[in-house]
This record gives C-alpha cells, structure tokens and sequence, in this order.
C-alpha cells in the first residue's frame, strides 16, 4: 500500500470515530435546544416529544405568522425528516421582519431536531436546513442614496444664444451654459 492509502484509511477511521461520538444533548426537564439566526433575528428553539403544539412568543404559530408560505418553510425540516406532528416546538424571537424571523426559526428547530437525534443530521444537511443564510442589508455608503442607489443625474446642457457684440467679425453666437432639469 502507498501512502495516500493508508492516509484515506486513516481518514475513514477519523470520521467513523466522530460519528460515533455524537451524542444526544438534552437539558433536564427533557428537551433539546437550537439557535437559528438570519438578517438580524434570533430564534431560541425547545423542542420534545409531544404532539405537535408550535408556539412562538407564546403565541401560537398560526396566529404569529399569517402567511402561509411562511408557515409550511417553518415546517420543512420536520417534513425532511419525516417527524411532522411529533414535536412540541416553543420559540422565543427577538428582532428582525418576517422573513428573517421565519428563516432563524428554520436553522433553530433544524439544529434542535439534530441535538435531540444526531441520526437526523444527514437528511437536515442535504436539504440545506442546518446551514445559515449568510445575506445580511448592505451598509449605505456616502456620496449614494442608498446602498448602490445614485442620486438622480443632473447635467449642463451647452445652449448657444445669439448676442449682439461690438465686433462684426466675431461669431453672432457666443456659448452659455445652463443648467437643465
């Protein structure tokens, strides 16, 4: 065998090792955590066995997102791995819009789901739950209107008027600018 072999092996055995080293991570009263982020929202995530109740800011999921595009992206990594209505979910949110918010939650409940069953990572990782969203606003800069936005263009015009000079041997036209709006 050559080195780059024996290097692969020792690979293999590397990851099978850490694999075998994820452990389910549960708080005492039963439940696993997860922190989502995106724009500028946070979500704290407590997830159990139960049967399915959904509350953000004690309120419940339905009430706090009336979209409902917004509500089934809450549910896809239940659906990813096949556990929708086993859950109960409790969240807390702190800043951001809508879309931020529901996108934090999405990371928060995929991060939970893998802490209480790390099986459940492969399935949450391929569809693309457990990573963030690393799009934040874009600073304004000076001298822009907004972020990349100019400010409206203004331009000088060269109009010639006509001028009655002393000297015949001049041009009748002389150049003047103004300014056009």
């Amino acid at each position: 065998m050559n080195a780059t072999s024996t290097r692969a092996e020792i690979e293999q055995k590397k990851q099978k090792e850490t694999a075998k080293t994820w452990v389910r991570q549960v708080d005492e009263k039963g439940r696993a955590y997860g922190t989502g982020r995106r724009k500028c929202s946070v979500a704290h995530i407590w997830i159990r066995p139960g049967d399915g109740k959904f509350v953000v800011n004690e309120k419940q999921y339905d009430a706090y997102f009336p979209i409902l595009d917004d509500r089934a992206k809450l549910l896809r990594p239940f659906t990813a791995t096949k556990t929708l209505g086993l859950w109960d979910v409790n969240c807390a949110m702190e800043g951001g819009g809508v879309s931020g918010q529901v996108g934090a939650i999405r990371v928060g409940i995929s991060r939970a789901l893998q802490s209480w069953e790390p099986g459940l990572q492969s399935y949450l990782k391929s569809a693309g739950y457990l990573t963030r969203d690393p799009r934040v606003v874009e600073r304004k800069k000076p001298g822009k209107a907004k972020a990349r936005k100019s400010f409206q263009w203004v331009y000088l015009l060269l109009i010639l008027e006509p001028v009655a000079d002393a000297y015949d041997d001049a041009s009748p036209y002389i150049s003047a600018t103004k300014e056009v709006r």
